[in-house]
């Protein structure tokens, strides 16, 4: 076999081997469900319709409202800016929902910066900075926690995952597997650019 053909079928395996170790963590840290005591529960945003979050943002808000009451954190922490010609942020409506669900005022804090992932992340830490607090549990949906707690991380948190079991994009296997293969990609990109790549639909903002 000629050196270019090798060349090419190894560079071909180091790339799926890079790709598949990825997808394999993403899978692993979707089941991986760390309830650590940390300074903060952080409540990633996902679309929100007038002050009233989308099932995806409720299922995670519920999650982080259970933490909350098992002593997990003092604090829950809502992010996600809000688009043209919204009311609400992400914010501030995951601080309204807390708050109906009996989750006492003093211990939500809304930060409503950033329409992704990587920006949000990155206010929250310069919030945690300012308050002198640094740990924290990430929820979010399974396949999106890798990612987010990456991005956690090189915000200077440290940062754990507790991934919701419930809501749209847990309910069937085909499902799963479309989220693990976005997922893989997302992250590949990120530490390749160091930037985000949300889309609109995606519901992991």
């Amino acid at each position: 076999m000629r050196w270019p053909a090798r060349f090419l079928i190894g560079g071909l395996l180091i790339g799926a081997i890079i790709v598949g170790g990825t997808a394999f963590r993403v899978w692993q840290t979707a089941r991986t469900d760390t309830e650590t005591p940390a300074d903060a529960v952080i409540v990633l945003g996902a679309a929100q319709y007038d002050g009233s979050p989308s099932p995806i943002f409720a299922s995670r808000l519920d999650h982080a409202a259970a933490l909350f009451r098992e002593g997990v954190a003092p604090r829950i922490v809502t992010v996600g800016g809000n688009r043209a010609g919204d009311e609400y942020t992400e914010a501030s409506a995951g601080r309204r929902y807390l708050l109906a669900e009996g989750i006492p005022a003093s211990a939500v804090v809304a930060v409503g910066e950033g329409s992704d992932t990587l920006a949000s992340l990155q206010a929250v830490a310069a919030v945690a900075r300012r308050d002198g607090w640094r740990s924290a549990i990430l929820v979010s949906d399974p396949w999106h926690s890798l990612r987010a707690r990456t991005m956690a991380e090189d915000a200077g948190l440290d940062a754990w995952t507790s991934p919701t079991r419930s809501g749209p994009v847990v309910q069937s296997r085909e499902t799963q597997v479309k989220y693990i293969v976005r997922e893989t990609a997302a992250l590949l990109y990120y530490r390749i650019t160091k930037a985000p790549a949300e889309t609109e639909d995606t519901g992991l903002g």
